[in-house]
C-alpha cells in the first residue's frame, strides 16, 4: 500500500508511471527545472525514466498532488546531498522540492515541506536537515524559513550546472529538534 501524507488541498504520494506525462507536462517548462538545478525534461520518455531512477525511492520522494486536480504538480523529498557541495554534516539529507509554474505563490511548497517536515520528525531520528536554494531563486528560500530552516551564512557554488554556470546556492539548515514536542503547533 502507498505511504501518502495529506492536508486540505494536497496530497504527498509516491511517483507512478501513469504520472509521466503529467511530469512532462510540467518539468519541460523551461522556467522551472532551471530554478531547481535541472534542465527541463525533452519527452514523456525522459520524464518517465526520471519516475522509475530519481523518483524510486518512494519512502523519501513523493509528488505533490493537487486534490482539485487529481494530478501530481510538483516533487519533494530528502535523502543524500546532491553534487552541489553542501555543508552536510554526517548523516545529514538534503531537502528539495518544485512545483509547476501555475501554482507558485501560492503556498503549495510550503504546505508540502510542513507536511513532510512533520511526517520526518515522526517517523525519523533525524537530527537535522540541510537545504539551500540558487540566490536567483529567493521565493525558494522563502519557503525553507516559513517551515524553520535558518541561514547558515554559508554559500556554495553549484559547479556541476548543467547550463555550465557557477551560481551560487544560499545554504539553510534545520535543527530537528526544534521540532519535538511542536505536536499541536504550527511550524
Amino acid at each position: 500500500m502507498e505511504k501518502m501524507m495529506e492536508t486540505n488541498r494536497i496530497i504527498l504520494r509516491p511517483w507512478r508511471d501513469s504520472d509521466a506525462e503529467t511530469l512532462y507536462k510540467w518539468a519541460s517548462d523551461p522556467d522551472v527545472g532551471p530554478r531547481a538545478g535541472w534542465p527541463p525534461h525533452q519527452s514523456v520518455e525522459e520524464s518517465l525514466e526520471t519516475i522509475r531512477t530519481v523518483f524510486y525511492d518512494i519512502t523519501n520522494t513523493w509528488a505533490i498532488e493537487l486534490k482539485e486536480t487529481g494530478e501530481p504538480i510538483g516533487a519533494i523529498g530528502y535523502g543524500p546531498s546532491c553534487e552541489c557541495d553542501l555543508p552536510t554534516r554526517d548523516g545529514e539529507p538534503l531537502v528539495g522540492y518544485w512545483v509547476a509554474k501555475p501554482y507558485w505563490n501560492k503556498g503549495i511548497c510550503t504546505e508540502a515541506l510542513r507536511l513532510m517536515l512533520d511526517h520526518i520528525r515522526q517517523t525519523t531520528d533525524i537530527n537535522s536537515l540541510i537545504s539551500g536554494h540558487f540566490v536567483d531563486n529567493p521565493a525558494s528560500g522563502r519557503v525553507m524559513e516559513k517551515c524553520g530552516f535558518v541561514p547558515t551564512g554559508e554559500t556554495c557554488i553549484d559547479a556541476n550546472q548543467y547550463q555550465g554556470e557557477n551560481r551560487p546556492i544560499r545554504v539553510l539548515r534545520l535543527e530537528l529538534s526544534s521540532l519535538h514536542g511542536a505536536t499541536g503547533q504550527e511550524l
